[in-house]
């Protein structure tokens, strides 16, 4: 569904994209990861016909969104990070500006506006201006303006930026909903743990390239975890270890290390944990 292939793009002498290829079939959720200045944004920006690659391709449902842009967004739903909606407008007639540029007129868009206002839990609100709501609202309102023609492909970058738990939650199950129902779903974010949640296969950027591609357990196989010994008076002793449950092992036999011992508890490797070893590499590989 999303094809993107040797994606080159520089801004002076800073290279934001260096060959970048990647692949979002449908039905599937990846989620595009890395540090500041990884390349995430002006892939978002390439992908959605806002920016030209200096080299490569982007196809969108088969139709090549860098020759065709207005064609390929037929079949694409963007949510940007940053809010690109009209405050003094209502929730429902800037879903109906948006859904009307995608291409829905009369019965079709009223519905539609209903569903996705339904799907995001913004039914109650519709009529309310945009500038007056909270700001998981407004965030619920922006992803429903990606949400409303039912595209091919969701390009969804940073949706829940500044969103309470609540709306979080609301909006991954509309997310992994469009995905069961097909969809090709791109999700930048910094909250990994969202990631966890949705299921999502990983592509991690770091220099404009795609340098890591797979499921959690995937890329978490190798990075240590932590065994956690908590004493009877308030200690506490951490130790790093690939295979938590060997160190625990080792642990209970060692006289020096049970004496006192309350409280044991075993933490696997995280998507955090990832990301912070990319960076440091990407750290090292600076220096």
């Amino acid at each position: 569904m999303l094809h993107a292939t040797g994606l080159t793009k520089r801004y002076g002498s800073t290279t934001a994209l260096a060959g970048l290829d990647l692949t979002v079939g449908a039905g599937e959720i990846v989620g595009l990861i890395g540090h500041n200045g990884a390349g995430k944004t002006t892939f978002v920006e390439i992908t959605a016909g806002l920016t030209r690659p200096d080299a490569g391709t982007v196809q969108i449902a088969g139709v090549d969104a860098v020759r065709r842009p207005a064609a390929a967004r037929r079949h694409l739903g963007l949510a940007p990070q940053h809010l690109a909606l009209y405050p003094s407008a209502t929730v429902r007639q800037n879903l109906t500006v948006f859904g009307g540029l995608a291409g829905l007129r009369r019965r079709a868009l009223r519905a539609a506006v209903d569903d996705v206002a339904t799907a995001t839990g913004l039914a109650g609100v519709l009529d309310r201006a945009v500038g007056l709501l909270s700001g998981g609202q407004q965030r619920r309102a922006q992803t429903a303006t990606a949400l409303l023609h039912r595209p091919a492909v969701l390009l969804l970058d940073e949706p829940t930026v500044g969103a309470d738990p609540q709306t979080r939650q609301a909006m991954l199950a509309v997310v992994r909903q469009r995905a069961d129902a097909g969809a090709a779903v791109c999700y930048t974010t910094h909250y990994l743990p969202e990631l966890d949640e949705l299921g999502a296969t990983l592509a991690v950027l770091r220099a404009g390239r795609v340098i890591a591609r797979g499921s959690r357990d995937e890329l978490l196989t190798g990075l240590p975890g932590e065994l956690l010994l908590g004493y009877a008076d308030g200690t506490e002793r951490r130790i790093s270890s690939t295979d938590p449950r060997a160190a625990l092992a080792a642990a209970v036999t060692d006289p020096a290390r049970t004496a006192g011992l309350s409280t044991v508890d075993i933490r696997r490797p995280s998507l955090d944990d990832l990301y912070h070893a990319l960076s440091r590499e990407a750290h090292h590989v600076a220096a």
